[in-house]
């Protein structure tokens, strides 16, 4: 008992110097940008980026925008292989040990991306620190650190290559967390690094279901996964049997909103939901506000931030502005300067801000991730709103899905094609569609444009998809787990056919 007394008094004095930092950079957002952005440029001034583009003569972020070009994973690419290769000092100060592998969702080809000693403490450590700190100070009756934390990871081996070690970002987590963590934290280290997914979970269930669980962590689709075999194996009613002392999920990756009756109806009881938004590249938000899903942009892990509107975003030459210059309600493409070597990298992420006093976000989508065939214009917000309430008016709900256009032939119109996958059916699915169709016009103009007398685009063609479709287009791909998912949206129809195929056979 005094040693866990001592734990606590320990962590809530952390606790209250943390959230003191968090107001600190929220009351002095710009200074706290500029300040990361010209430490960066001093740290990384003789490095072979630095020496290429001047960064000694930069003075200003005017200078920083004309000297610094705005790069894809392709153009910075030759500078991550050389520091792989075991190079020091290319694009960063240093030895880089460790590489976060990933292939997202718009490329078979992996990337690596580089996690430099100070990313991983200063941005990916801190910021899972800062979760428990934000949850914690809203929930002062909080009980987290009395029970065990789920984690779910993705395929976490760790692979030696050159002189420098690669894997899931998970992984490289797993691999370099202190010691106090592992003692709070289910599954255990040596579970969690397992490579296998399905041998994986196996393993990990059979030691949650005889833990005590306070809070969970990990990507909402893959998480259901592992609750409802958990069920399963323990032949119980509700997660809340097992866990009466759970209380919070901590999810990210993708949208929580197809997800959230599923997981009220599956734990049992009332938990708080926390959204985080983290990506290898590095963690950029943390819901702040338990009666909010708006994410607090941290702006003091090391992260200098720039946003190209996105209806400027295929400009040979578009407009870039800092936070200094951004708009609440517009969608904007994420570029992020970082402390692994990332300079002006497009990310491939978009956002709205729906603050700035404090800086605050939500994710609208991928900039790859959009159907505008026909001047439609659709992105991922619109669907996820529209699916909500056609799931609420035909009591469905759905586990996943994707679409993709339909291109005119002749004469006839366009269309969107859908594959859902239901884990409830709904009462009647021509209601369905046709909710889903109202309401997208409803809140996309552009769509119902579109839609009108069904010129350009005829209703929405709906298939339904077999049990585990997408679990077993995953698995096929080699991507089950982790922050591995589905592409909700595509502009051509490289997704949705190799599925459409599946899901005949």
């Amino acid at each position: 008992m005094a040693t866990k007394a001592l734990f606590n008094t320990v962590v809530n004095w952390f606790i209250r110097q943390r959230i003191d930092q968090i107001q600190n950079f929220m009351d002095h957002p710009i200074e706290t940008q500029k300040g990361i952005l010209f430490s960066q440029l001093f740290h990384a001034e003789d490095t072979e980026y630095g020496k290429l583009y001047g960064f000694n003569s930069i003075s200003s972020y005017q200078d920083f925008k004309n000297k610094v070009p705005i790069v894809t994973y392709e153009e910075m690419e030759p500078y991550i292989e050389k520091a792989r290769q075991g190079q020091k000092d290319v694009s960063w100060p240093g030895f880089i040990k460790h590489f976060a592998k990933s292939s997202g969702t718009t490329n078979a080809k992996s990337k690596f991306i580089p996690i430099s000693a100070e990313s991983l403490e200063y941005c990916h450590m801190k910021a899972g620190k800062d979760m428990v700190s934000i949850y914690a100070n809203n929930h002062p009756e909080n009980q987290l650190f009395n029970y065990k934390n789920l984690r779910l990871g993705g395929s976490s081996e760790l692979y030696a290559d050159f002189n420098t070690k690669f894997g899931d970002l998970s992984a490289i987590l797993i691999d370099n967390l202190p010691f106090w963590v592992e003692i709070t934290t289910t599954p255990s280290k040596k579970v969690s690094l397992m490579g296998e997914w399905e041998s994986k979970l196996k393993a990990i269930t059979s030691e949650v279901k005889n833990e005590d669980v306070g809070s969970i962590l990990g990507v909402p689709s893959w998480m259901m996964v592992l609750l409802q075999k958990v069920l399963k194996e323990t032949n119980i009613g509700s997660i809340s049997e097992l866990w009466p002392n759970l209380e919070v999920f901590f999810h990210g990756g993708i949208s929580f909103k197809p997800y959230r009756e599923q997981f009220r109806q599956i734990i049992g009881k009332k938990i708080n939901y926390y959204e985080i938004y983290n990506a290898s590249e590095g963690f950029f938000g943390i819901q702040d506000r338990s009666d909010s899903d708006e994410m607090l942009l941290m702006l003091d892990y090391g992260i200098f931030y720039e946003f190209i509107p996105m209806d400027q975003f295929h400009f040979s030459n578009p407009k870039v502005v800092n936070l200094e210059d951004v708009e609440v309600g517009k969608n904007y493409a994420m570029v992020i300067t970082t402390n692994g070597g990332l300079w002006r990298y497009l990310i491939g992420d978009t956002v709205v801000f729906t603050s700035t006093n404090p800086f605050r976000i939500k994710i609208t989508g991928r900039t790859k991730h959009y159907i505008n065939a026909f001047g439609e214009e659709l992105m991922i917000t619109n669907v996820e709103s529209a699916l909500s309430k056609a799931c609420e008016a035909t009591g469905a709900q759905i586990t996943d899905f994707t679409g993709a256009p339909v291109f005119m032939k002749g004469n006839e119109g366009g269309a969107h094609e859908w594959i859902f996958e239901f884990s409830q059916h709904p009462d009647d699915l021509d209601s369905f569609i046709d909710a889903f169709d109202k309401h997208l016009k409803t809140i996309n103009s552009d769509y119902e444009a579109k839609r009108y007398n069904n010129i350009t685009l005829k209703r929405p063609i709906v298939h339904i998809a077999k049990t585990n479709l997408f679990y077993h287009w995953l698995e096929a791909k080699g991507k089950l787990g982790g922050q591995n998912k589905v592409p909700r949206l595509s502009n051509d129809r490289e997704y949705i056919e190799p599925l459409l195929e599946m899901n005949k056979n």
